[in-house]
């Protein structure tokens, strides 16, 4: 039975989709789009700020970008899901293109490429021929293989039957290197992503992915927090910070995630004896390093190390890293200093990073003080003024730059000198004021007066600031004659007092007129009872205005006084200012039994910052200032613990990569082939070389090696 063909042609097999896959992959259109979206990331990680509050980035973005960066993690670009995914997409991509390529590569370091045809090396950029008459095909053969193996080349020479005869192909080869350079530049991005992999969250990463692991967000004591925020110590990979205060021991370091934290339970505990900083002659410092014991929890070993920056300690595989310095829970004692009146100064004693209840009569409602921070030294540049005011702006506390001094009065030609002036100013103390809504400001203010050296008197400087994304704004407190701020805290609180402002006006209108025009004297006090009013705040300031100080009064003189006559006015207005101000501050001294101030420059002098200062407290959000008496350090060192065992990875792929850059750019590839072809009683040599390059270098040699081969002179090379 015969078959019968058949009439419809059979379908075309379908290209499988794994083949054009794995091309794409392999690509090295693909591994650079993924580099260049990696060194975008990394740009990005670096300029913005990783692992801070949310709210830092609402302050600084706005809410719309601040939730569109936090939503595709660029908070923490190196541990977002998609950054991990392309560094395991490029690992695979090379590898790949490692897998594809290399094996050619290898087959063709070891082949000579003897087999390649005569007419073919016609064909060469780098040919020459001449004629060997006085040496047999053989010979020639020989010599030229000597000659080269001389130079440094490997060759391998080919016998072929000719028509003519016996003839000889002598193929050398140098430079094979070159492929080993592709392999191990390749190998390298590999093993260096690898390495990042392994020594960044990818591990801590699928602890929580398929562990159970969580962030914590809570607060407490690390004894309450719950299993699941918890890593093994045997966990193989993490890099966290361990606070240690002196005296002192711990055993869990904190692993900071996006949304969270979790904690590492180390095999060891790290106790901190001491903390030392050393310092030059500015004050600046110029070492931090910490005196520890770490205890083995397994085996009760005790090691003591010295620790200092760029000097860690190691301790089975986990490397201890001096990080920075913190506060340990020092106490300190502050003393309120009222700024109105109803409140009676008081002291108060806490730990740094504890609160405490005030309750004191007076104060608006119960507050809650935080004690946040204390520095001991505080070295500033008082060098290189920007131009800053000496009165500053009336509109708010007024803003101090301790990195520089106030030079505003000296020319433009001052500008362009550079000068470093380093002086440590003493202690700080940083606190927050916490009110029943649970807003809260934060405060920083200094132990000891400043000398601005600006000409005026040092003052006291009162810091604050809303939120932690702003710049401190710092009031200026002048210092009264015992180098204290009594004199100026007893006229803010006579200043708040209407009983106390209007017989400072009696006062002053008294003595102005002295009892010449009783008609004149009620006028003036009428216009110092105003002018006072108005600095004091009394009165309902402009939409969008501060409440008293100097702007209410230029306020009242932009509305009530016509432009031609507002500067003299204004001067006028002044003068009566600063004479019932004065008469004010005499009048509290007196109340307070003391003596009154004399009629002298430094008196001048304290008048007139205490005008401007005044002006500024209007804007003072809190109503006493809390000054630092006393304290009693203890210090902290922040360190950060890593066990890393992608480190030793990364570092072989930076070997590799130096190496396989080197071999690439530096190394040439280079092969040779001679012919020798019976010819008579010689041979008749045709030569050629070949070049993963042109360089000036490639021609150089191949004129040296024609002249030394074949006899045949150098044109344009050097003689061997």
């Amino acid at each position: 039975m015969s078959d019968i063909p058949a009439t419809a042609s059979a379908p075309r097999r379908r290209e499988p989709l794994l083949r054009p896959l794995l091309e794409l992959l392999a690509s090295m259109r693909f591994a650079i789009a993924l580099l260049t979206v990696i060194c975008i990331a990394s740009v990005i990680g670096t300029v913005m700020k990783q692992h801070e509050p949310v709210n830092n980035y609402v302050n600084q973005f706005g809410p719309f970008w601040a939730d569109l960066f936090l939503a595709l993690k660029l908070n923490a670009v190196y541990s977002a899901w998609w950054f991990l995914l392309i560094l395991a997409f490029l690992v695979v991509s090379t590898s790949l293109c490692i897998a594809r390529h290399a094996p050619k590569y290898l087959v063709d370091m070891r082949n000579y490429k003897e087999n390649i045809r005569e007419k073919s090396l016609h064909a060469f950029g780098h040919k020459a021929g001449a004629e060997l008459a006085t040496e047999a095909p053989g010979a020639a053969a020989e010599r030229i293989g000597h000659q080269l193996v001389a130079r440094g080349w490997k060759v391998r020479v080919q016998q072929r039957e000719t028509a003519a005869g016996q003839g000889f192909m002598v193929a050398a080869k140098a430079g094979t290197a070159h492929k080993l350079g592709y392999i191990a530049a390749h190998s390298a991005i590999v093993l260096i992503c690898l390495g990042g992999l392994l020594d960044g969250d990818l591990i801590v990463r699928a602890q929580m992915w398929l562990g159970g692991k969580t962030p914590y967000t809570g607060g407490g004591l690390i004894s309450e927090v719950a299993p699941e925020h918890w890593l093994s110590p045997r966990n193989p990979t993490f890099r966290g910070n361990l606070l240690v205060s002196e005296g002192t021991q711990s055993s869990t370091a904190i692993l900071n995630q996006s949304d969270g934290l979790l904690l590492q339970e180390l095999p060891f505990s790290v106790e901190l004896k001491k903390f030392i900083v050393e310092h030059y002659s500015t004050g600046m410092p110029k070492l931090f390093a910490s005196e520890i014991v770490i205890h083995d929890r397994a085996t009760g070993e005790s090691v003591a190390k010295r620790i200092e920056v760029n000097h860690p300690a190691n301790y089975k595989g986990v490397e201890i890293y001096q990080s920075s310095f913190d506060d340990g829970g020092s106490q300190v004692r502050l003393r309120a200093r009222p700024l109105v009146p109803g409140i009676a100064p008081f002291e108060v004693e806490g730990v740094i990073g504890n609160s405490a209840a005030l309750t004191q009569p007076g104060l608006p409602g119960p507050l809650t003080l935080e004690f946040t921070g204390l520095r001991v030294l505080n070295v500033e540049n008082f060098g290189d003024a920007e131009g800053a005011g000496a009165s500053g702006s009336a509109t708010d506390v007024r803003r101090v730059d301790l990195r520089s001094s106030i030079e505003s009065r000296l020319g433009a030609g001052n500008k362009t000198v550079s000068r470093r002036e380093l002086r440590n100013v003493g202690p700080s103390v940083t606190y927050k004021l916490r009110d029943a809504a649970g807003q809260a400001r934060e405060y920083h203010n200094y132990m000891l007066p400043v000398d601005m050296r600006d000409g005026q008197l040092p003052v006291y400087l009162l810091g604050v600031r809303d939120t932690p994304a702003e710049q401190f704004r710092y009031l200026r407190v002048p210092t009264d004659a015992e180098g204290g701020m009594d004199d100026f805290l007893r006229l803010r609180r006579a200043l708040a007092s209407p009983q106390m402002r209007e017989e400072a006006v009696r006062r002053y209108a008294t003595a102005a007129v002295d009892g010449a025009r009783p008609e004149l004297a009620e006028q003036l006090a009428l216009s110092a009872g105003r002018a006072l009013a108005l600095f004091a705040g009394e009165h309902e300031p402009r939409a969008g205005r501060p409440q008293g100080g100097l702007i209410a009064i230029s306020d009242f003189m932009e509305a009530n006084v016509p432009e031609a006559e507002r500067e003299r006015a204004g001067e006028v207005l002044m003068r009566i200012l600063n004479g019932a101000l004065f008469e004010l501050a005499q009048l509290s001294r007196s109340q307070a039994g003391l003596a009154p101030l004399a009629p002298d420059e430094r008196t001048r002098a304290f008048m007139t910052q205490a005008v401007l200062s005044l002006s500024d407290s209007q804007a003072y959000p809190a109503p006493l200032a809390l000054e630092l008496a006393d304290f009693k350090q203890v210090q902290a060192s922040v360190f950060q613990v890593a066990r890393a065992p992608g480190k030793n990875v990364v570092y072989l792929g930076c070997a590799l990569l130096i190496l396989g850059v080197f071999a690439m750019l530096y190394v040439r590839d280079r092969r040779l082939w001679v012919w020798l072809a019976p010819e008579g009683a010689g041979a008749r040599a045709t030569m050629a070389l070949s070049m993963n390059r042109k360089t000036l270098d490639g021609e150089r040699e191949f004129h040296q090696l024609k002249t030394q081969l074949l006899g045949l002179p150098a044109e344009g090379g050097t003689s061997p």
